[in-house]
């Protein structure tokens, strides 16, 4: 029988069954807790002295975990959010094993009294269309890896589908009369978003005599493309697009900026933001208020530069009539 003082068997149990099963998240996600018990479990062996399969749930006292937290930021060089997506992780790990082992309550308790480091908030880049316009027109369209390249960046830009999501969709998930696609988001939820004709025909000359299994967008060596192929990709076309949009080269563009740049550009449209948040694939409305937040500052700033300038003094409605003052002095 497992000894239920040992992490490792929680450590399974949580990858596994929590995570996969129960939690159903996607895999990037799962990576993500996976990559924090790759750093914290060596730690943890290190400071106790012992092997990693002979370590005990309580060796992960809070005190360890605060030494674990200020190592990521000082000698990893991790951001504070990256630390709070850690501690977070660490979190749930101490939930599951809470819930499942009441003589782990306590330690539970004390884990999750850890409190996450407060951090500014993150400022959401993304692309004016004059921008995403020179993005677009990078690709040399003369060639089959350019018309991939332009096809790939249209429909990121007319779906705001996250670099995953494009790099596992198949020419199946393309619906050719309805004009949509569906895609796969976290948490394996699907959902369905409408193409542009420019989009739906660039897709049709990549995709054509070629079978439904196969993924749509593929790399030179006409094998999957890659969420990591897709960011490259991406840079290659923004350093060429900074000849005719300069302004681009103060921005690091990735996947995801061209993603807040849907978002953006959907919601000066005047498209709801509810709407906004079903094309984006968000599963809390409160993810897609940042765009709008950034909208509106936006706006603000606009109106700043179209404001009247501060009025003058309004004009007399009368006229000075010397003669008259002049009589009534004279009194």
């Amino acid at each position: 029988m497992t000894d239920p003082a040992l992490l490792g068997p929680w450590v399974r149990r949580f990858l596994l069954e929590y995570l996969v099963s129960e939690r159903n998240l996607a895999i990037n996600t799962q990576r993500s807790y996976r990559d924090m018990l790759v750093l914290l479990l060596p730690f943890a062996a290190r400071h106790h002295a012992k092997s990693v399969d002979r370590l005990a749930v309580v060796d992960l006292s809070p005190e360890l975990v605060r030494q674990f937290l200020t190592d990521l930021e000082h000698s990893r060089h991790c951001s504070g959010a990256t630390r709070n997506q850690r501690l977070g992780a660490l979190h749930a790990l101490a939930r599951f094993v809470g819930e499942r082992s009441p003589e782990h309550v306590e330690w539970c308790a004390q884990i999750r009294l850890i409190p996450f480091k407060k951090t500014p908030l993150a400022t959401v880049t993304y692309l004016e269309k004059p921008e995403m316009d020179a993005l677009l027109a990078a690709p040399d369209r003369n060639t089959a890896q350019g018309r991939r390249d332009y096809a790939l960046l249209l429909f990121l830009y007319n779906s705001g589908a996250r670099a995953s999501e494009a790099a596992a969709l198949r020419i199946a998930d393309v619906d050719w009369y309805a004009q949509c696609v569906k895609i796969l988001g976290k948490g394996n939820k699907q959902r369905s978003c409408p193409l542009w004709a420019v989009s739906m025909a660039q897709l049709r000359l990549i995709a054509a005599q070629r079978a439904g299994e196969e993924h749509l967008f593929l790399n030179r060596n006409r094998q999957p493309i890659t969420r990591f192929g897709i960011h490259t990709l991406i840079e290659r076309c923004a350093a060429k697009a900074h000849t005719t949009a300069p302004s681009l080269a103060t921005k690091r563009v990735s996947p995801h900026v061209v993603r807040h740049t849907t978002a953006t550009h959907l919601l000066r449209a005047g498209v709801d933001i509810n709407t906004v948040r079903a094309w984006l694939g968000h599963v809390s409305l409160t993810t897609t208020n940042i765009y709008a937040e950034t909208d509106l500052e936006t706006k603000a700033r606009a109106l700043a530069t179209c404001a009247p300038a501060e009025q003058e003094s309004p004009s007399k409605h009368w006229r000075e009539q010397p003669e008259l003052m002049a009589f009534l002095h004279g009194l």
